[in-house]
């Protein structure tokens, strides 16, 4: 057997992180399946379709900060303690976004949000937010199943993470095919995708709490020694996470701000609808083939040296060189597989025509904003890789700034392209893409003052070390003689 030396290094990235691209592919699938549990409705498809997109859309505005607590996970939790911190925390937020889901529900500030914000007509506002209160116990459930998903991945356990995710999309698959054999589809056919979302959430949760309480609970201790840092505060934990969720809660909230945008630049009549049925359907399609860079921002924390819990692992060969390439591999792959599924004829409408199950018509509206979302790897990997070297360094506040400029970006965009003639879904994706480069702008320049501070405090060191080094024989000894006489009085005062 051939063997090479010299990959030795990129076989635990590549094993870490192929799961977690799975994952992230999979999810994508599961929205593309329960799309089409939608649009196989015969009656009212495109509406149903743009109302489920519009709820689906909110939600995930509420899930997205509580999904980046796996990051929390993923570097903080190193004890039992740590973990019953971390779950009361998600416990908490599931609580509050249950509370506002309900309040979107049925006050006027949801009649609002989605009938008078995104001008929709009062039959697409009613069964957005029927959809929107049917969700409102997913939060909860989705975070419980992240957080557990952070710890095994700290343990290298991405396998699991990867095969929790898979099933989450498989359950969700076979209960669309399940329930559109139901008497749903005329009684309510809004169940039929959100009654499958909640079964892959049970599905994808009962495999990652199973898969830590099997190789992990009973293998750590109850509280983190001072070789780790000691056990996390829940200060720690949301000083951490914040940025983090704060960036994530701007990208959940770009799609219904593009949603809004997109509906009211149509004025809200059929043409609006038909956009954000657009959108709903390429989110998914286009997200695909990029989507997994994303994982990327776990490699860091898991593998680098920096990290207190890495240290203990002197057997990884993987060095910042290792990961660095293996990063830059992961591009190329990516827009590769976009140039050649966005830009190939047909090949995009045969996919949302066999897998969603659109018309062909319909598909063709597809096909400007696939090929917008050919150059979103680009600032999706700076992102990721740089986010992944700042969260191993526990630097996250510097991010914030970046999820500020990615809106501003991204509503001067939806303001400013209508007057240069562009409209509908891919008015959307573009000004998506101008948001994705702004804050991957921010993010590099945040990285590059973090490095800066590093350099200057490295040299600081290095004079401070060097001034020791040249102080007189009798200042030395001075310094040793007040040491030892400081230890013998420690000792008579124990005594």
């Amino acid at each position: 057997m051939v063997e090479f030396p010299s990959l030795t290094p990129y076989w635990p990235l590549l094993r870490f992180l192929v799961p977690l691209a799975i994952t992230n592919v999979a999810i994508d699938v599961g929205e593309q399946a329960l799309n089409r549990g939608i649009a196989t409705v015969k009656e009212d498809a495109v509406e149903m379709l743009a109302s489920y997109g519009l709820a689906y859309s909110l939600m995930k505005f509420f899930t997205g900060p509580m999904s980046d607590f796996k990051n929390v996970g993923l570097v903080f939790v190193n004890s039992k303690r740590d973990r019953r911190k971390a779950v009361f925390c998600m416990v908490a937020a599931g609580a509050i976004a249950f509370v506002l889901h309900i309040l979107i529900a049925h006050t006027d500030l949801g009649y609002y949000i989605i009938n008078k914000l995104h001008h929709v007509d009062d039959s697409v506002g009613n069964k957005t937010r029927k959809a929107f209160l049917y969700l409102a116990a997913f939060p909860l459930l989705d975070a419980m199943a992240w957080i557990h998903a952070g710890i095994l991945l700290k343990h290298k356990y991405s396998v699991i993470v990867g095969s929790a995710s898979i099933s989450d999309v498989v359950a969700q698959i076979v209960f669309v095919a399940i329930l559109l054999h139901s008497n749903l589809e005329c009684v309510e056919p809004l169940l039929i995708p959100i009654l499958s979302l909640y079964m892959g959430a049970l599905v994808r949760f009962s495999i990652v709490g199973l898969g830590y309480y099997c190789n992990i609970h009973d293998n750590i201790p109850d509280s983190s020694g001072l070789d780790v840092g000691g056990d996390a505060t829940i200060k720690k934990m949301l000083s951490f996470w914040w940025p983090l969720a704060l960036i994530l809660a701007t990208q959940r909230i770009s799609r219904p701000i593009v949603n809004l945008f997109v509906s009211r630049d149509l004025k809200g009549n059929v043409a609006a609808t038909e956009a954000v049925a657009v959108l709903t359907a390429t989110y998914p399609v286009g997200h695909m083939p990029y989507g997994w860079l994303t994982e990327l921002r776990a490699v860091y924390p898991a593998f680098d040296k920096n990290n207190p819990s890495n240290k203990l692992n002197s057997s990884s060969q993987v060095t910042k060189s290792h990961i660095k390439k293996f990063t830059f591999c992961c591009l190329t792959i990516s827009l590769t597989l976009c140039f050649v599924v966005f830009w190939s004829p047909h090949v995009s409408e045969k996919i949302l025509v066999d897998v969603i199950g659109v018309e062909y018509a319909f598909a063709e509206l597809c096909v400007v904003p696939l090929r917008i979302f050919s150059f979103f790897p680009l600032p999706v990997t700076v992102r990721a890789h740089l986010t992944g070297w700042l969260m191993t360094l526990k630097k996250t506040f510097v991010l914030a700034p970046s999820s500020v400029l990615r809106i501003i970006v991204l509503i001067t965009s939806l303001v400013v392209l209508p007057y240069m003639g562009v409209h509908g879904a891919t008015l959307g994706v573009g000004s998506l893409l101008a948001g994705f480069i702004g804050e991957s702008t921010m993010v590099a320049i945040a990285a590059c003052y973090v490095y800066r501070q590093q350099k200057n405090n490295e040299m600081s060191n290095e004079l401070v070390v060097e001034g020791e080094d040249s102080a007189p024989m009798s200042e030395v000894c001075s310094r040793t003689q007040m040491d030892a006489i400081e230890e013998l009085q420690e000792e008579e005062e124990q005594e």
